[in-house]
């Protein structure tokens, strides 16, 4: 049985506390290699991929991919810059499909 993995992956400011956690740590430096992280891990059994909202926001059709698939579960996280509110949207997207209504 293979053991998933976590990763986060963003500006190299806002994702290198997470390897205190345990995660495995992919700092880029532009979309483009936000993109290819984010499909190289989806091959290699990572089970969730943080994500900065600052990348996100450049890669909708990328995380839109992986959306409905079980693994990975590609998550929103304010970058070093703050909340742009795209991770929050997604939630609440996500619990409407859930429940039917806007409960948030």
């Amino acid at each position: 049985m293979s053991e998933y993995r976590i990763a986060a992956v963003g500006d190299r400011d806002s994702v290198l506390g997470f390897r205190a956690l345990g995660l495995d740590v992919f700092p880029v430096e532009n979309t483009e290699e936000a993109k290819a992280a984010l499909h190289r891990l989806a091959r290699e059994n990572y089970a969730i991929v943080y994500l900065t909202e600052g990348f996100a926001q450049y890669m909708g059709p990328e995380i839109a991919r992986y959306q409905d698939d079980l693994t990975p579960a590609v998550i929103l996280i304010p970058g070093k810059e703050g909340s742009l509110g795209i991770g929050m949207a997604k939630v609440k997207t996500a619990v409407e499909r859930a429940v039917g209504a806007d409960i948030l």
